[in-house]
């Protein structure tokens, strides 16, 4: 007789993207079966957001804002997240944050940065793009920072309802070399519901059956088990 493997899996609001992409992928790519081919991920956003974590640190250690947050209403009762220690954990991609569930399934996250307001944490994210930004550009970002602030929430620290994304967009070239980045604060409302829901969902359709339906990617993978099984 047949039964079902249950076993627990690692998440991340990366992977939870590719699931609302393709959830075959996502399945074939968490039962370690195939993995969805990735192309050369560009340099520039990840020395952007190397250098932006020590232009901030600069300003945490002053206790002030960086003029691109200072010069926003939005911001004027806010400060920099202060452990500096524990926000580097926090950032950093092999470790970030994390919850467990009592079944052994793990969120993970790692963040760009932190606000606080009356002692409550707020998720400051960097984008960087090459274009001007559209007016719903943000939302393709709602789940992420719904997943961050669901993060925080198990990890029992109090978060506000809210995150931002700071956006560069480069502007220009001075006669010294030096590039000019314009800079939009984008304020996005976060629900925790949202955020559990997706959580569940991304568990139901693992412990289930391979979903049929292909995208680009996967079309052609071909005699793929629909399940993981173990003899009895």
């Amino acid at each position: 007789m047949c039964k079902n493997e249950e076993k627990s899996f690692r998440l991340s609001p990366s992977s939870l993207t590719l699931m609302k992409e393709c959830k075959r992928c996502f399945w074939l790519t968490h039962h370690n079966i195939w993995k969805r081919p990735t192309g050369i991920f560009p340099s520039l956003p990840s020395g952007m957001d190397k250098i932006l974590k020590i232009h901030f640190d600069k300003f945490r250690k002053e206790n002030k804002l960086p003029p691109e947050l200072a010069e926003s209403i939005e911001c004027s009762d806010m400060k920099l997240f202060e452990n500096e220690e524990l926000l580097k954990i926090w950032q950093d991609n092999r470790k970030g944050i994390s919850w467990i569930d009592k079944e052994g399934n793990e969120l993970r996250g790692a963040i760009d940065n932190l606000l606080v307001k009356n002692e409550k944490i707020i998720v400051l994210d960097y984008k960087t793009r090459g274009y001007a930004l559209k007016e719903n550009t943000h939302e393709y970002y709602q789940m992420q920072m719904d997943i961050y602030n669901f993060l925080f929430y198990k990890n029992n620290y109090p978060t506000e309802n809210f995150a931002f994304l700071l956006f560069y967009v480069p502007k220009e070239v001075l006669p010294t070399g030096e590039i000019i980045f314009d800079t939009t604060l984008k304020k996005i409302n976060t629900s925790l519901e949202n955020a559990e829901r997706v959580w569940k969902d991304a568990l139901m359709l693992l412990h289930g059956d391979c979903p049929k339906e292909r995208c680009e990617w996967c079309e052609r993978t071909e005699n793929i088990p629909q399940r993981t099984k173990t003899v009895e």
